[in-house]
């Protein structure tokens, strides 16, 4: 057994690196529709993916999302979002291995069918039962309101990489119910029936060792780290190692 930690961003990274591997988003890539809804996590996994076709220099995740958590005395936002939206460019839709530069889940979203992929990170992480919802400040339910339909009605697949930083206590159907309750205010909590991918998937999915989260935080700079015990054959443990050394200085998101 080999122990690592792993900050946010290196776990952004790490997940970002696994989905390039998933069999999903491989049997997509070339022939069928990704669609990237822009996010913290997921601006990790469009730089990876551009990466293959060569465009992750036209590429910046600098502002790629819609609604930001930040802390207090961070930059203005408002309801969830950055007063300033003007760098943002749209998601990352990839058609027949073509960026389809400045489009949104919106404009493709009537045309996506079986076969076609759409990853959409989240907010609440239910770790033991590989569940997760989504903090919601639209009032037409946002991004994952305009994918449910073709999710649901059409069978494109939903995945949803989320670090296990927002992993959450307790029954998600209570804390969707809490924050969705009539005369509350602030966002309000959708959860998405989608495969869940953590940094356990990734290191699974990558090296073939399972890895167990036993620990979590840390200050200067380590604060929401994750402590994880990770086992399987030597030649396993081993690549775990190598991939978490390559990744593990990611310098952290900043606005």
């Amino acid at each position: 057994m080999k122990q690592f930690i792993l900050t946010p961003a290196a776990g952004k990274r790490l997940i970002a690196k696994a989905m390039l591997k998933h069999p999903a988003i491989v049997a997509a890539y070339k022939k069928r529709t990704i669609v990237i809804i822009a996010g913290t996590t997921n601006g990790y996994i469009a730089e990876e993916m551009l990466s293959k076709i060569d465009k992750r220099a036209a590429f910046s995740r600098g502002r790629f999302f819609r609604g930001i958590v930040l802390p207090p005395g961070g930059p203005k936002t408002k309801g969830g979002r950055l007063a300033d939206q003007s760098g943002f460019s749209g998601d990352v839709v990839i058609q027949n291995g073509v960026w389809q530069k400045g489009q949104t889940i919106f404009d493709v979203v009537d045309n996506l069918k079986e076969g076609d992929v759409i990853l959409k990170g989240a907010n609440a992480l239910d770790l033991e039962n590989k569940r997760a919802a989504i903090l919601i400040a639209d009032s037409k339910s946002g991004t994952i309101g305009a994918a449910l339909r073709v999710i649901v009605g059409r069978r494109v697949r939903l995945i949803i990489p989320v670090g296990l930083e927002k992993r959450i206590s307790g029954n998600l159907d209570e804390a969707v119910a809490l924050m969705n309750e009539p005369g509350g205010k602030g966002p309000r909590l959708m959860p998405a029936p989608g495969e869940v991918f953590t940094e356990i998937d990734a290191i699974e999915l990558l090296t073939g060792a399972k890895a167990n989260l036993v620990s979590a935080g840390g200050v200067c700079g380590a604060e929401g780290s994750l402590w994880l015990a990770v086992i399987g054959k030597l030649s396993q443990e081993k690549a775990a190692e190598n991939l978490i050394k390559s990744i593990a200085r990611e310098p952290a998101f900043c606005l």
